[in-house]
């Protein structure tokens, strides 16, 4: 069995960070496709203008196939950088973790 002492926050940092801007681009497709099918259904004449809704169409239209990634990216990697931290402060006190590697 190989043991995992220590992660690197800075390799789990890149890791998160692609990991979850790929996740984020696919997220930002299905929001894409779905705010392509129900744009034709807002915007209904006797309808008073709300500003939220102009920031719904960002996240639901082309904008979250650039925004979704970004955001999704960059949250990803925080938090695998600091879940590898925490990981290696628990490791300290009692281990890493039994890995077998064949």
């Amino acid at each position: 069995m190989a043991m995992v002492r220590r992660i690197g926050p800075g390799s789990a940092f890149k890791v998160g960070l692609v990991a979850y801007a790929i996740l984020g681009l696919v997220i930002g497709v299905v929001m894409a496709g779905i705010g392509g099918l129900l744009g034709p259904l807002g915007g209904a004449p006797g309808v008073p203008d709300i500003p939220a809704a102009h920031m719904a169409k960002l996240f639901t239209g082309v904008g979250a196939i650039v925004i979704l990634p970004i955001v999704y990216g960059i949250f990803g990697g925080i938090f695998a950088a600091l879940g590898a931290a925490i990981y290696n402060l628990v490791a300290g006190w009692v281990g890493g973790l039994e890995v077998d590697i064949s």
